[in-house]
């Protein structure tokens, strides 16, 4: 009865919710060693941490605990259990099945001589190896204590390797809006790192989204940028909707003063701005005593952070200014022939979708989206008086209008702009037939430039369906026996196809961007 009550299963103690606790895996077939250990260990801490103890009696039942337990710190594993290497069959299979390098394993053998020191070091992955009559409760301490602060480390290192992972990864293509979201990311799990704090920390700002450098947004009503831990799918969500009020009272005064300020156990850090009213930064689980080298590092991320989001917002609004040039541009050309500049707006979305539905990337798409409003700029090079005949040219004017393809290639060709040399070959390629009956080289099939098949469908189905100085606007039953009859003749037949079963759709963008003086709204 005394033994049962000695050795009894002790509950698990854990350490407060705001600290954590480090996992302890007791692995021997022993209930007395299970019992000795959590004795001896019950007031151990470290970096303000307690130990959470979990028990498994034999090598099998480990495996499962292991699974459950990623984030074991230490396993302290004994031999011999259902089987004389059933602990050397476990360090094994940790390392080289469950690929675990992080947590430590002490190896704890009552039989030396069953499994020889040297041997056991050099054939397994184990970190250290003690027999248990000279595990006395100082040593046993002393092993767990350094255990443990290697475990930190690796940890750490590991957390910086990923952190550096992600910022390499988005300097490839950091003026993005997603590989930003990406690079911040990265770079909160440097600091979280370094601080050796924990993973709780998010980035909040006045925009969510790069690409508007005047936000009108009310600075107090700030959102999760980029998050981790707890935050990590908070993005969007305003602060009120995710922080406590003590926390809400933090990231205040931080905004109010411009300053980092440090409370308890976290800091919520004021990041400057040149354009808009800034960002905030939190981050929780410090460590109890910060130093002024992770204070100056708490400071110049704040500093450097907000810039390279303003980097985005910057080329983001030098790619808009780019795409708005070219719509204007395309406007202008058009004019000169007496249509409305939503033309090029509609062809331009038009295109898009049919990209989208034949199987294009979403870069790809876009790329022909902005590219195609300049498929006519070549008209520029015809005369007033051809190019706006109300009646049918001659033979002779017809050559003369055929020539504005070769004009706007030569014109956008020389470009080192990857949009305005698809422009060039949108203008070159978009009057081509499938059947080869096109110009201005009489291209065939595929040997047309996708782009320029996908700009001519759009181009005719929009010219089709709108009044024209020469024409009047066709009704959608017109375009449609149209398109069917010039599949494989003119267009290419799989997007007319496509055409056909997004009809619905484009009608919808006829009808968003309509001529002044539009007539086929009801046709």
């Amino acid at each position: 009865m005394a033994n049962d009550f000695l050795f009894a299963e002790e509950p698990e103690e854990l350490s407060s919710p705001n600290r954590g606790s480090w996992k302890v895996l007791i692995v021997d077939d022993e209930p007395e060693v299970h019992a000795v250990t959590k004795l001896a260990l019950s007031d151990f801490s470290f970096q303000s941490k307690n130990l959470e103890f979990v028990s498994a009696y034999s090598g099998r039942e480990a495996k499962t605990l292991i699974a459950q337990h990623p984030d074991a710190a230490i396993i302290l594993l004994d031999v011999v259990m259902e089987s004389d290497d059933a602990g050397l069959l476990l360090a094994r299979y940790i390392r080289e099945e469950l690929h675990n390098h992080y947590v430590r394993i002490i190896l704890r053998t009552g039989q030396p001589g069953q499994a020889p020191e040297r041997q056991v070091i050099v054939n397994y992955d184990i970190n250290d190896y003690k027999s248990k009559t000279e595990l006395t409760a100082q040593k046993l301490f002393t092993v767990v204590m350094s255990s443990l602060r290697s475990y930190r480390d690796i940890l750490s290192i590991d957390h910086s390797r990923q952190g550096l992972e992600k910022i390499i990864s988005a300097s490839a293509n950091l003026f993005s809006s997603h590989s930003m979201e990406q690079f911040i990311d990265g770079v909160l799990q440097q600091l979280t790192s370094i601080l050796g704090c924990n993973d709780n920390a998010l980035l909040a700002n006045s925009s969510l989204v790069a690409g508007t450098l005047n936000d009108d947004a009310d600075p107090d009503r700030l959102v999760v940028f980029a998050g981790l831990g707890e935050f990590e799918r908070k993005e969007g969500k305003a602060i009120q909707d995710v922080l406590d009020a003590t926390l809400l009272d933090a990231f205040k005064q931080a905004l109010d003063s411009r300053s980092i300020v440090y409370r308890d156990n976290y800091l919520v850090a004021y990041c400057t701005s040149k354009f808009t009213s800034g960002s905030l930064l939190y981050v929780s689980g410090l460590p109890s005593q910060i130093t002024d080298t992770q204070k100056r590092l708490i400071e110049l991320f704040s500093q450097n952070v907000q810039i390279a989001y303003e980097n985005v917002q910057l080329q983001n609004e030098i790619e808009d200014t780019q795409r708005e040039i070219v719509y204007r541009l395309s406007e202008a050309v058009e004019q000169r022939s007496i249509e409305t500049g939503n033309h090029v707006k509609r062809v331009a979305f038009i295109c898009y979708d049919l990209a989208k539905a034949y199987g294009l990337e979403e870069e790809e798409a876009e790329k022909l989206m902005f590219a195609s409003p300049l498929h006519d700029v070549g008209k520029v090079g015809i005369p007033d008086g051809i190019l706006n005949k109300p009646m049918r040219l001659q033979d002779q004017e017809w050559e003369v209008m055929k020539t504005h393809s070769s004009i706007g290639y030569e014109i956008l060709k020389n470009s080192k702009r990857t949009i305005i040399q698809a422009g060039a070959v949108i203008a070159r390629d978009h009057h081509e037939k499938w059947d080869g009956s096109g110009y201005p080289e009489g291209k065939k099939g595929e040997d047309i430039h996708l782009y320029a098949r996908i700009a001519a469908l759009a181009d005719v189905y929009d010219a089709l369906r709108h009044r024209r100085c020469y024409k009047s606007a066709w009704t959608l039953e017109q375009v449609l026996t149209y398109f069917d009859s010039e599949a494989g003749k003119h267009f290419d037949p799989k997007l007319v196809q496509i055409f056909k079963s997004r009809v619905d759709k484009l009608e919808a963008i006829l009808q968003k961007y309509p001529d002044e003086d539009d007539d086929m709204r009801n046709l």
